[in-house]
């Protein structure tokens, strides 16, 4: 059975951990963050013993998690693997993909399906068009909520009382001087975008580009994520960004929930 992504996604509320994958996780996400770095390097960033680093380094290259290049480390293509079939356990995901290359050749501009997990969105799929720039939104990339169209579009669909969870535990931060940072600002603008239907993101994540966002809903009409279309602001606005886009996007979204309804 494929993944349901619904509303409620969180975190395990239970305290009790293993310190140990605590520690391997701090390593994995320093290599992310360094690319390659060395035992010494690990060490000092994570504020374990070089001895340690190095049993947690041999542990996970046991199992392919992470490759050895003379004295340096890196991220293996093992977590490439396991993310490409988490993925592909989202429900939807075929149709997704194929519906996001279809927006993404229609508008020339950069298009990508997001979810929801743990508070946060994470993108599951992106594309771009002929004319679509370079963005943050890489393929796994994890947003504040607040920050995106899609993600906006998410919070949208959720019950109050779920998005003031959503603030109390990530808080409002901001990305650019134009981020709602504040929750009644925040709370008007999820009502003006149930209303609308879909979600504006005015530079509130990256300077210079605007998006918009339409959510998805599955067959019990649980939210499965959201579609964004991201332009430079020179290209979303007028027409484009008030019409054009938002009614492209949201038939799209309209055939693909029809379709997975009767799938």
């Amino acid at each position: 059975m494929p993944t349901r992504n619904t509303p409620d996604d969180g975190a395990d509320g239970g305290t009790q951990r293993l310190k140990s994958l605590e520690n391997t996780f701090a390593i994995v996400t320093e290599l992310q963050a360094r690319e390659s770095a060395g035992v010494t390097e690990l060490a000092r960033a994570t504020g374990l013993s070089k001895s340690s680093v190095y049993k947690h380094l041999a542990t996970l290259a046991s199992g392919d998690f992470v490759s050895k290049e003379g004295d340096e480390y890196r991220l293996g293509l093992r977590f490439l693997d396991i993310g490409a079939h988490v993925r592909s356990r989202r429900d939807g995901a075929r149709v997704i993909r194929a519906k996001l290359r279809e927006i993404a050749e229609e508008t020339e501009e950069t298009a990508q399906f997001s979810t929801m997990e743990h508070g946060r969105a994470v993108v599951l799929f992106r594309d771009t068009g002929r004319r679509g720039v370079l963005t943050k939104g890489r393929v796994g990339k994890r947003f504040y909520l607040h920050h995106t169209a899609g993600g906006k579009s998410i919070l949208a669909q959720l019950p109050d009382e779920r998005v003031h969870d959503i603030i109390e535990t990530n808080g409002l931060p901001a990305a650019t001087p134009n981020t709602i940072t504040d929750p009644e600002e925040l709370f008007d603008e999820l009502e003006t975008i149930r209303e609308r239907g879909f979600a504006y993101n005015y530079e509130e994540s990256t300077d210079g580009l605007r998006a918009v966002g339409v959510p998805l809903r599955g067959p019990d009409r649980e939210v499965l994520g959201a579609f964004a279309v991201a332009a430079p602001t020179h290209r979303m606005r007028g027409d484009r960004l008030e019409r054009e886009i938002p009614d492209l996007v949201q038939s799209v979204v309209n055939e693909l929930e029809l379709n997975l309804a009767h799938s």
